[in-house]
C-alpha cells in the first residue's frame, strides 16, 4: 500500500472518530490537520528511507570490497591448517582454476568480485599475491610502499610474493589497519606501523 493510501485511510479514521461537538478548549486539532501533518512527517521518513544513504552511493570500489570484506573477519578453516573450509571453498570460486591452497590471494578476489571490481583483465581473479601485484603494476593500479602517497581504506595491501589483504583504516601515526585472509587460518584483524611491517605495495581497486 502507499504512503498515500495509508495516509487517506487515518484522514478517514480520525474523521470518523471526530467528536460531533469541538472540545471547548480547542485541544483537539482537527482530523483534517492532524492527518496532514502525519502525512507531511510520514512522507518525509518514507522518501528518506528509500534513498540511499550518501555514504553508500558515493562508495567506491575498495570501499565496497572492504564492507564485503568486513563480514567475513572469523571465518576460520576447518580443521586448522587445512587451507580449507566450506566458506573458504568460495573464496576460492572467483578465482579461475584454483585448488586448494593458501587462500590470502582468494579472499581478496572474492571481496574484489563482490564489489563488482574483479580482479584481473578478464575478472577471472588472482590464486596468487605475485599474479595479483603483477596485474597492477600492469594496469597502474600499483602503489610501492614508501612512495609519498599513503594508502587508504580498500586498497589491498602486498607483502612481497607471500601474503596480501585489505587496508581497513590509516591512523593519524600512519599505522595500518587491514583484514586479511589465511591470518593466524582465518580472516583476521591486523595491525601494521606506517610502513606495513615491510608491505611492497598497495593495489588501488578504484
Amino acid at each position: 500500500m502507499s504512503v498515500d493510501a495509508v495516509m487517506l485511510r487515518i484522514a478517514e479514521l480520525q474523521q470518523g472518530l471526530q467528536p460531533s461537538t469541538p472540545a471547548s478548549d480547542g485541544a483537539a486539532a482537527p482530523a483534517s490537520t492532524f492527518s496532514a501533518l502525519l502525512a507531511g512527517q510520514a512522507g518525509t521518513t518514507a522518501s528518506a528511507a528509500l534513498l540511499p544513504t550518501a555514504s553508500a552511493a558515493g562508495q567506491t570500489a575498495g570501499q565496497r570490497a572492504l564492507a564485503a570484506a568486513q563480514g567475513e573477519v572469523g571465518v576460520a578453516e576447518q580443521p586448522p591448517g587445512s587451507n580449507d573450509a566450506p566458506r573458504i571453498a568460495q573464496y576460492r570460486q572467483a578465482t579461475a582454476g584454483s585448488g586448494i591452497g593458501p587462500w590470502c590471494a582468494y579472499f581478496v578476489s572474492w571481496a574484489a568480485q563482490q564489489a563488482g571490481t574483479p580482479l584481473g583483465e578478464a575478472g577471472q581473479g588472482f590464486g596468487s599475491v605475485g599474479a595479483v601485484a603483477s596485474w597492477a603494476q600492469r594496469t597502474g593500479r600499483w602503489n610501492p610502499a614508501g612512495s609519498g602517497t599513503p594508502p587508504q581504506a580498500g586498497d589491498l595491501i602486498v607483502w612481497g610474493g607471500h601474503h596480501i589483504g585489505i587496508v581497513e583504516s590509516v591512523d593519524p601515526d600512519g599505522s595500518i589497519h587491514t583484514i586479511e585472509g589465511n591470518s593466524s587460518n582465518a580472516v583476521t584483524r591486523r595491525t601494521h606501523g606506517a610502513d606495513g611491517d615491510g608491505a611492497s605495495g598497495f593495489v588501488r581497486l578504484g
